[in-house]
């Protein structure tokens, strides 16, 4: 129950956001303002970090694989996407196509096993979800 409670405010928080970074990029400029974002992100979390968990900081880097740090590099690039999209696309409209690609890049993670992933079958009823998605996306859209 506290997973789904959290998926739920993440997205809350991530439709959010992408309307107000796109509204700071009206005023500013697209880095400028992921600049913001990244900035302000990191100054929140080392708060954070400071306050409530103190552990070592560098220990991040004990990752095994160290294409996993580049987490961050992804995250910059996530604002500029969202911005992109929801300057173009309208807030909801950009949302239902960020979902579907979430949706679908996560399940072919978990099917092939990537980024060390525990592997699941391949099941047809999470194709015929995609579709309705899709199909719900036309519907919204129409």
């Amino acid at each position: 129950m506290v997973g789904i409670l959290f998926a739920l405010l993440a997205g809350l928080l991530m439709s959010v956001q992408g309307v107000f970074n796109t509204r700071v990029m009206d005023e500013s400029s697209m880095w400028a303002t992921n600049c913001w974002v990244q900035l302000t992100a990191f100054a929140v979390s080392i708060s954070i970090w400071f306050f409530a968990d103190r552990e070592n900081l560098f220990s991040v880097f004990n990752v095994d694989n160290k294409i996993y740090l580049l987490g961050g590099v992804i995250g910059a690039f996530i604002t500029f996407t969202v911005i992109k999209s929801i300057s173009g696309l309208g807030p909801a409209y950009a949302t239902m196509l960020i979902l579907l690609a979430q949706l679908v890049v996560s399940f072919l993670i978990e099917v092939f096993g990537i980024f060390g992933t525990e592997k699941i079958g391949f099941e047809w009823t999470k194709l015929i979800g995609v579709a309705l998605m899709i199909a719900g996306i036309i519907i919204f859209k129409k």
